[in-house]
């Protein structure tokens, strides 16, 4: 069953869109860094995260951005209707090479724009207890 895609006159201010937990492994670390061709030894390896003065291996930023992202692609169901996306990296997530790390994502409808059919969507990103990005807004253009 094919979920219709969201239109700009269904939206409401202040309504939350899109809510997602979502796992982070070691070996998406790994899986990531051989993408990316970012191979700092930190985003995989104990004993260089250690060396570096960091309390553990740290996800890639442009991963746990891309990662935060995802449930507004999902939502919206077609990735070219996000026009522009900004984030802060305000902490760093650990992942624990056993238990991994888990990223609590939040988004909501924060302004809506009728003149060009666009809204801002703010999300809220988190691990455990701290926010990890900060002033995460993703600008969505709807086409119908």
């Amino acid at each position: 069953m094919t979920i219709p895609a969201p239109t700009f006159d269904s939206l409401e201010l202040g309504a939350v869109i899109a809510k997602a937990d979502l796992a982070i492994t070691r070996g998406d670390l790994v899986r990531y860094a051989g993408a990316s061709g970012d191979m700092n030894p930190i985003h995989f390896n104990d004993a260089a995260a250690e060396a570096a003065g960091l309390p553990g291996v740290l996800a890639h930023g442009m991963f746990t951005a891309g990662l935060a992202l995802q449930p507004v692609v999902d939502w919206v169901g077609d990735p070219t209707w996000i026009v522009s996306y900004e984030t802060r990296f305000t902490r760093p997530v650990l992942v624990d090479g056993s238990t991994g790390a888990t990223l609590t994502i939040s988004a909501k409808v924060a302004r809506l724009d009728p003149e060009t059919s666009t809204a801002r969507i703010d999300l809220t990103v988190s691990c455990g207890a701290q926010n990890v990005l900060g002033k995460s807004q993703a600008h969505v253009r709807f086409t119908a």
